[in-house]
């Protein structure tokens, strides 16, 4: 490349990297939006422009962090510190309301499932106390009743044990 050509290319590249600082200026005095494609839109210049250039996207990127002039809020300085406690509390909130959002989905889960166990026929009886308390009648009238079985075979072995005495008792007088 000759001289004159390599002069033409480092002009024209000076030209659109003072398009876009003044573009970042603007957008920065006027509170428009600062992102790398806006400030390529305005400037005129191609994306990939600004990626070449580092040290224009680190002036984009340090833009995007500084509060607009024409911000009402910026009455007071907004520091880099309490907008970095801000992100980590909101992304906490966000991890917390997550957090919350499974366990509700889990319990949802869990009460549809219940349901549609219960209404496809599958599922236990409606009325489960009721159930529980004849359970617990029939166990104490079981119990009674064996109770009741066991005297009846002591009066039964009695009863046997008398008829064969006095069979004995028969037998030995005749």
């Amino acid at each position: 490349m000759t001289t004159t050509m390599q002069d033409g290319r480092q002009a024209n590249s000076e030209r659109r990297r003072q398009r876009v600082a003044a573009a970042i200026k603007n957008a920065a005095k006027n509170g428009t939006s600062i992102s790398v494609s806006a400030i390529a839109r305005e400037a005129g210049v191609d994306r990939t422009f600004l990626y070449r250039h580092r040290d224009l996207l680190a002036l984009v990127h340090a833009a995007e962090l500084e509060p607009a002039v024409h911000d009402p809020a910026a009455a007071w300085p907004v520091s880099r510190a309490s907008l970095q406690a801000d992100l980590a509390n909101a992304q906490a909130r966000n991890a917390r309301l997550a957090a919350r959002t499974q366990q509700l989905e889990k319990r949802l889960s869990q009460v549809l499932g219940a349901q549609v166990w219960q209404e496809s026929g599958l599922g236990g009886p409606v009325d489960v106390d009721e159930l529980q308390r004849k359970i617990t009648r029939l166990e104490q009238q079981t119990v009674e009743l064996t109770a009741a079985l066991e005297e009846a075979r002591s009066d039964l072995d009695a009863a046997r044990a008398a008829n064969r005495d006095l069979t004995r008792a028969l037998n030995q007088r005749g």
